[in-house]
């Protein structure tokens, strides 16, 4: 069998044989005197093809005349090409699920409630509506760029293309060295759940079973990794919502406290603060604290442009953007608002050592409704959520450096992909989730635990600081090429202000973000934790600016926006699937709308 790593070979480029009547050859004539001619082949439908598969030999195509990107020198020789293309097998309800499932996970369930002990009810409310702004403007930006360049792992490849190869590179590996670290989160947490209900099992027995299980999950082809992320991801959404019904009803005076209302904004306060004995400057700096958790929790917004190269409807891309974005807001401003009326920011609780899940507010909230059975069952679902978030994050993590591979800022063994599923990328991903074990041990655990948030949460808002940064250069290179944003398939609401607007403030989250470090005393261990993003970034980006030698910013008549968009172009992209409702009523149709 021979594949082909051009794109416009593996995806559904062409409508009919009939495009190739002029030139075609039998199948039968195999050319056995000329090695260099190797047969170009198509898969009917799913864009790859196996031994059971029957392929069309179309033109020949003469290897002498290859520019040798498409082809390298031992293929040539072999007479054979690698499979080097992921598929477009993913439905919008499915692109969407997936980016829900990496964001809703430990960041709401676990990590909400140090921002809570931290900042108080109104403190952790505003600084989640805040970053939700930032995060709203990130993801019209992105959506605007991925839809007119639908490409795999779009935030390795934009760098590159609008601001310079250097950065391009360093940001490339800070992003999968992002995913990567938080996989290794998520897989942390499992057995701190677990013991919630028996602790007779060591905590290394979990991490590894679970490590094996969503390890093996990430190897199966993209369309089923797509319908059980969406089984997974579903569970969560209706957690959430069923939650947010009970706070309503506890708000309201279900529960055994009575009518909560706004009774712990008043006592204790709606604001707590850290560290300064100025009752002013710590409530601000709690505030600043917040961030870490908040940007950690809305981390994965982004994702859909990650499976970009994977949809097979070119609109899904825009729709995911704007209703994953929605909903992220619905469910954590909807849920810190009803935890900051149903936890006080000084129960003890929220300051655990015991496990992080002990410390989790949703769960102290149902155990102070006075109903027994309620916090196992939502154990039961955080832990369902946190698998969910976990396989996501290994499935992106997989996917940004299989696009390294392709553009060649990652050795080219990690494009190399079987089935679509680059088999490689998932490999090395996936040892990175062993760092979980360093939450076995003693007193050590939430620390350990501490340190891994903090190392994901400043690369992921470094990617947002960059995606803000291409969509500025992005736009001047449309208006350079005299490109009207009319004939954009997807504009940004939040338009050039709002990447400006998150590029302002998320400069200064990245710089002020480990303070803590700093005061009351310096912490060596504590600013490696805060900072090591950083680090790494710098240390990549100074590192390829010595190897490749190249420019340190991208003119913008350099800019490139054709190169990706002259394959995509070429694409049959499948039509809009239809909706599986039809109604008239308009409250339903607007139910549909949000969680369709």
């Amino acid at each position: 069998n021979i594949t082909s790593n051009d794109s416009s070979l593996e995806m559904k480029s062409f409508g009919s044989t009939e495009n190739f009547s002029q030139g075609s050859t039998s199948k039968n004539n195999k050319n056995n005197n000329n090695p260099q001619v190797l047969k170009k082949v198509t898969k009917k439908e799913q864009g790859y093809f196996d031994e059971h598969d029957d392929i069309d030999v179309k033109q020949p195509i003469n290897l002498d005349d290859s520019d040798g990107d498409n082809v390298s020198d031992h293929e040539a020789q072999t007479g054979t090409v690698e499979e080097t293309q992921v598929k477009r097998a993913l439905k919008s309800r499915h692109l969407q699920m997936i980016a829900l499932g990496g964001t809703l996970g430990t960041g709401l369930f676990v990590g909400s409630g140090s921002a809570l002990s931290n900042s108080g009810p109104v403190g952790c409310l505003i600084a989640y509506t805040f970053m939700a702004s930032i995060v709203l403007c990130i993801c019209q930006a992105l959506g605007e760029m991925s839809t007119f360049i639908p490409v795999s792992s779009a935030l390795t490849v934009f760098p590159g293309k609008f601001l310079s190869k250097s950065i391009g590179f360093s940001n490339s590996w800070l992003y999968f060295f992002n995913w990567a670290i938080t996989y290794a989160v998520e897989i942390s947490v499992i057995p701190q759940l677990i013991d919630y209900w028996n602790d007779d099992v060591p905590m290394w027995v979990w991490i590894l079973i679970f490590w094996i299980i969503i390890t093996a999950a990430n190897f199966a082809k993209v369309s089923i990794y797509g319908e059980v992320e969406f089984v997974l991801a579903s569970i969560k959404v209706l957690a959430i919502i069923g939650f947010l019904i009970f706070a309503l009803c506890m708000v309201c005076g279900a529960g055994a406290d009575g009518a909560v209302g706004f009774r712990y904004w008043r006592n204790p306060g709606p604001f707590n603060g850290i560290i300064s004995k100025d009752p002013n400057t710590a409530k601000f700096l709690g505030f600043v604290s917040t961030f870490v958790y908040s940007a950690f929790s809305y981390q994965g917004a982004e994702m859909s442009s990650v499976l970009s190269g994977e949809v097979k409807n070119r609109k899904a891309i825009s729709r995911a953007f704007n209703k994953v974005f929605f909903r992220l807001a619905l469910f954590y401003i909807g849920s810190i608002f009803f935890i900051s009326m149903l936890v006080p920011y000084n129960d003890p609780r929220l300051s655990s050592t015991e496990s992080e899940i002990a410390s989790s507010p949703f769960v102290i909230a149902m155990q102070r409704s006075g109903v027994k059975v309620l916090p196992s069952i939502f154990n039961a679902i955080v832990l369902t959520a946190v698998i969910s978030a976990a396989n996501s994050d290994l499935m992106v993590g997989s996917r940004v450096l299989y696009s390294m591979g392709l553009n060649k800022t990652a050795p080219h063994i990690f494009s190399k992909t079987r089935y679509g599923v680059p088999m490689y990328a998932v490999g090395l991903t996936s040892i990175f989730g062993l760092l979980g074990f360093l939450v076995v041990g003693g007193n050590s655990a939430n620390q350990a635990f501490d340190w891994l948030l903090n190392i994901s949460a400043l690369a992921g808002t470094i990617q947002w600081f960059f995606i803000s940064l291409c969509h500025i250069r992005f736009r001047a290179a449309l208006s350079y090429k005299g490109i009207p944003l009319s004939d954009l398939l997807f504009t940004a609401r939040t338009g050039l202000w709002g990447s400006y607007y998150s590029l302002f403030f998320l400069t200064i989250i990245i710089f002020v973000q480990g303070f803590q470090a700093f005061s009351p005393k310096f912490n060596v261990s504590d600013f490696f934790a805060a900072y090591i993003s950083m680090i790494v970034w710098a240390v990549a980006y100074i590192g390829s600016q010595l190897y490749y030698r190249c420019k340190l910013w991208l003119s913008v008549e350099e800019i490139d926006i054709d190169s990706d968009r002259r394959a995509i172009d070429e694409t049959v992209w499948e039509e809009d699937e239809k909706p599986r409702y039809d109604t008239k009523n308009r409250i339903m149709k607007f139910f549909y709308s949000v969680l369709d």
